[in-house]
């Protein structure tokens, strides 16, 4: 059996799944929010430095694992917000070496992506929408192919531009 812990700290919601055999046991997660404006990217990393130990043991207790079980940490390397992203990484380093176990970086884009692939279709064509990223992308021949992208703002980022404008706060908190 094979168990990897999986990382999440892109942006606003700091997560931790636990896969044993290519099978999701848990997947528990927090969110930051505000009351108006979009994500502070400094305020978003000191929330998931304040849950990450409490997210942490929340998805062991759901998956019924014990820590030593793990086999490797997997985790958010990027596409994403810096300060958050860092959170998560050091995170991950600590478990990383309190459990000697290794580190597997995940791009964030191709993790969504992957889903496409998941749900049985072969060579999908998909349109990515994620903060600063909107692409139409396709898989075909073993690669992801890029057909067209925004250069300028992407979908998540004009709905926050947007949301900041009208003064409302961003998202609500989610939790497991």
């Amino acid at each position: 059996m094979v168990t990897i812990l999986g990382i999440e700290s892109t942006a606003h919601t700091f997560g931790v799944g636990v896969v044993r055999n290519g099978k999701v046991i848990s997947n528990v997660r927090d969110m930051y929010t505000t009351e108006s404006g979009g994500i502070i990217p400094m305020d978003s990393a000191k929330h998931h430095r304040e849950v990450s130990e409490k997210i942490y043991e929340r998805a062991l207790k759901e998956a019924k694992v014990d820590e030593n079980e793990i086999d490797a940490i997997a985790f958010s390397q990027g596409p994403g917000l810096p300060p958050c992203l860092i959170e998560g990484i050091k995170f991950a380093k600590k478990l990383s070496e309190k459990l000697n176990k290794p580190l597997v970086p995940v791009n964030h884009c191709v993790a969504h992506l992957e889903i496409g692939k998941a749900t049985g279709a072969r060579d999908p064509v998909l349109l990515y929408c994620s903060g600063a990223n909107t692409q139409v992308i396709s898989y075909a021949s073993g690669k992801y192919r890029i057909f067209g992208e925004t250069l300028d703002t992407g979908v998540g980022n004009f709905i926050d531009n947007f949301a900041r404008k009208l003064g409302i706060g961003f998202s609500r908190r989610t939790k497991n």
